[in-house]
């Protein structure tokens, strides 16, 4: 496949997942009563809101700076045990947001494979 196209593709899954963390970061902070709500509901303690917001933040940021390596992997991890967990949650509470999960799984990969192949230093 030619370069140009895995970097749209790069693109494309990293922007899927930036817009659905940032969608969820803005609901942590703005629509707070309503995401303690559902937390609650699933029995996960409500002081985690926001320091699970402040750290999407701060991986989106370490995937779109590119550097250091290590810090860009860290951040996938965290994306992919974060999404992971949050897929699981929402099947569970048969609310219908898994959907959301599953596509920032998606584009969550999709940009980790293609990060990998363009940007990743070569040993």
């Amino acid at each position: 496949m030619p370069e140009k196209y895995q970097k749209i593709l790069y693109w494309l899954g990293t922007g899927i997942l930036s817009a659905i963390m940032l969608f969820s970061v803005f609901n942590y902070f703005f629509n707070h009563e309503m995401i303690k709500g559902f937390w609650e509901t699933l029995g996960y303690p409500t002081y985690l809101i926001y320091p699970l917001a402040v750290a999407k933040l701060l991986g989106l940021f370490a995937i779109l700076c590119k550097k250091p390596d290590w810090l860009k992997e860290w951040a996938y991890a965290g994306f992919f045990f974060n999404i992971s967990l949050a897929l699981v949650a929402h099947l569970v509470a048969k609310d219908g947001a898994g959907m959301f999960a599953i596509v920032a799984l998606i584009g969550l990969l999709v940009s980790y494979y293609f990060d990998k192949k363009l940007f990743s230093a070569k040993s």
